[in-house]
C-alpha cells in the first residue's frame, strides 16, 4: 500500500482491549489499544476506541476517563454479563509481568456494532492488536474491522501468554501494511512461523515478504529500535535520552505506536518519525502505568513538534 503524504482525517480506528492494569499498591487504566488511544488523543488526533467494557466500577471508571479527556465514545460497546477486563502486573526491577485474566467483556465485542462504528468513521488508519482476538467473538469482530477498514492497517503485535494462536497471528499479518512488536515477539515468530533469517533483520524481511507488508517495526529496549521499510531498508534510532529517574517501562510501547501514527498521518520524515516516538516511549518509562494522568506531560512534546493546541 502506498501512504499518501497528507491523509484525508486524522481519525483513527482502534479495535482491541480496553482493562485495568492492577499493580501492587494501585489499579490503572490500561491495555496496549487503549494506552495508545490516550496518546494519541493527548497529541491531537481522533482516536475511535472499538472495545467492550462490563457494567461494573471499572467501567464507570473508564467512561469518566474517556470524558475528561474528551474522547470518542460512539465505539464502545456495554456488555451485561462480563466484567471490565483487569491484568495483574507484577514488576521485577522495573519491568512488568501479566497475568491476564480469561473471559472479560473485550473479549466479546460485537461484530454487527463493530461493522456501524466503522462504517460511520471511515478512518485514515486503522489499529488493531492480537490480544483481543484471544475469544471467538471477539475474533470475528476483528474481522469485521479488518474488511470495513478501507486504509491502512497497523498491527501491535502483543503476545502474552498463553493467550495467542499462530493461526490468528498469521491471520493479522495477512490483513496488515504495517506490523510492530519488540526484539523479543519477534523471535517467538520466528520459531512460530520458522523465519529461517541468520539475524533479526534479516527474519523481519522474511516476514515482510512472506505477509506483504510495507513497514516492519521492532521496539528493542534499552537498544533503541528499527524500522524495515517497502524497500527493505533498515533505519535505526537510539533510545532517548531520559531526563527523570527511570520507574517502569509499562506502556512504553504503546506511545511508541502512537506517534509513530501520528508522524505517519502528518507526514513526518521516517526517521524523524523514529526519532520522536523514541522521545515519547523513554519520557513514559519515567510515569508509573502507561499513560501520565496530567495531560501536561504532552505540552513539551507538542510545542517541539509543531502540533496544535
Amino acid at each position: 500500500m502506498t501512504f499518501p503524504s497528507n491523509f484525508p482525517n486524522s481519525t483513527v480506528a482502534i479495535f482491541g482491549e480496553v482493562l485495568a492494569d492492577v499493580f501492587p499498591d494501585q489499579s490503572v487504566l490500561g491495555g496496549a489499544p487503549f494506552n495508545a488511544a490516550r496518546h494519541m488523543q493527548a497529541l491531537g488526533l481522533h482516536p475511535v476506541m472499538i472495545s467492550s467494557i462490563g457494567a461494573d466500577n471499572l467501567g464507570d471508571q473508564l467512561m469518566v476517563e474517556m470524558d475528561i479527556l474528551g474522547m470518542d465514545i460512539s465505539g464502545m460497546q456495554f456488555d451485561p454479563i462480563h466484567p471490565t477486563g483487569q491484568v495483574k502486573v507484577l514488576l521485577e526491577n522495573g519491568s512488568p509481568s501479566y497475568e491476564i485474566i480469561p473471559n472479560q467483556a473485550y473479549d466479546h465485542i460485537s461484530m454487527a456494532i463493530t461493522h456501524e462504528t466503522v462504517v460511520e468513521i471511515e478512518p485514515a488508519l486503522a489499529y488493531f492488536g492480537t490480544l483481543a482476538q484471544r475469544g471467538m467473538e471477539s475474533r470475528l469482530a476483528a474481522e469485521q474491522f479488518l474488511r470495513d477498514c478501507k486504509c491502512p492497517k497497523f498491527l501491535d503485535i502483543n503476545l502474552r501468554e498463553p493467550w495467542y494462536k499462530q493461526e490468528v497471528i498469521e491471520h493479522s499479518l495477512v490483513a496488515a501494511d504495517i506490523v510492530k512488536m519488540n526484539d523479543g515477539e519477534l523471535q517467538v515468530l520466528a520459531s512460530m512461523l520458522k523465519l529461517t533469517g541468520s539475524s533479526p533483520q534479516a527474519q523481519a524481511m522474511e516476514l515482510q515478504k512472506r505477509y506483504a507488508l510495507d513497514l516492519v517495526l521492532v521496539t528493542c529496549g534499552e537498544a533503541g529500535s528499527w524500522l524495515l521499510d517497502e524497500d527493505q531498508h533498515v533505519s535505526t534510532v537510539k533510545p532517548a535520552v531520559m531526563e527523570q529517574p527511570f520507574v517502569d517501562s509499562v506502556g512504553a510501547g504503546d506511545a511508541y505506536s502512537a506517534v509513530f501514527i501520528l508522524g505517519l498521518l502528518k507526514g513526518w520524515d521516517m526517521q524523524l518519525t523514529l526519532e520522536r516516538a523514541s522521545s515519547l516511549a523513554s519520557a513514559i518509562c519515567s510515569t508509573r502505568g502507561a499513560v501520565p494522568l496530567n495531560i501536561d506531560f504532552y505540552r513539551a512534546f507538542k510545542e517541539a513538534w509543531n502540533l496544535a493546541a
